[in-house]
């Protein structure tokens, strides 16, 4: 691509965004940018596991709606020579296999060319810092993200330090790959964003958005296998509902997330 190409600035028409991009143009998706939709980026090794089940329920409806979007970036059209290779073997001996940094690299910086305003770059990998809630929102804030989704040993750590590339985990356990990772990301980012949600005030009352685990629910029958509805929420009393579902919630994280209840009760 030349000089001249890579200075044209994106063309809108409404809501419409077209852009130039470094990627080959059978790597660009058909459906035309929408300028102020939410962007998931994702680069993987299996492109044809998204959109998944973000592409059902209200993250789909959404996905249908331009309320989000949604671009993957195949690794392996970024590889090395004929057979588009992605790995080697691992500096200094080891098991298994690495992606290689070069690859990586020229698949990122197609990504990037697509992006807008502000949208992180994260890989997701099991060394990460723990996904939270709070992430979450902070990323419904941005104009999108940019996910690595990571195969093999890992990545190589020179593209890492290179793109200061920010490492996520979903837990303290390993997977195959980082695309269930990022599917889980999206899903709990896109479902904050305005909109895709019926009811904005589930978002405040769930587990986590307060510093706690949610509170019990229920709905009928009234009374199942013996078992009733508890009275104060039958009541229509919403002063003692909403403190009974306090105690409930203090409760519950008291008893099976006592790292929670520390930080929301530090005394």
């Amino acid at each position: 691509m030349s000089d001249e190409n890579l200075e044209h600035k994106p063309k809108s028409i409404g809501r419409k965004t077209i852009r130039p991009a470094l990627q080959p143009r059978e790597l660009m998706t058909q459906t035309p940018d929408l300028a102020h939709a939410w962007l998931a980026q994702v680069i993987t090794l299996l492109p044809q596991a998204f959109p998944g089940v973000l592409g059902e329920s209200l993250t789909g409806k959404a996905l249908q709606d331009g309320l989000w979007q949604l671009r993957t970036y195949d690794l392996r059209e970024f590889g090395e020579g004929r057979h588009r290779n992605v790995d080697d073997t691992p500096a200094g001996g080891g098991a298994g296999m690495v992606l290689r940094a070069d690859v990586v690299g020229r698949a990122i910086a197609a990504a990037r060319a697509g992006a807008r305003g502000t949208m992180p770059l994260i890989y997701l990998s099991p060394r990460g810092a723990p996904f939270t809630q709070a992430m979450a929102r902070s990323l419904a804030g941005c104009d999108g993200v940019t996910l690595l989704a990571g195969r093999f040993e890992g990545v190589d750590q020179r593209v890492l330090d290179h793109y200061g590339i920010e490492e996520v985990s979903l837990g303290d356990f390993v997977l195959t790959g980082g695309e269930i990772p990022a599917q889980a990301l999206i899903d709990a980012t896109v479902r904050l964003l305005p909109g895709v949600l019926g009811n904005a005030q589930s978002t405040e009352d769930e587990s986590h958005s307060a510093g706690l685990l949610e509170h019990p629910q229920y709905t009928r029958p009234a009374v199942w296998e013996g078992q009733e509805i508890p009275p104060v929420l039958m009541s229509g009393h919403h002063g003692d509902i909403a403190r009974w579902r306090r105690q409930q919630a203090e409760a519950l994280t008291r008893a099976r997330r006592p790292d929670m209840w520390q930080r929301y009760r530090p005394d």
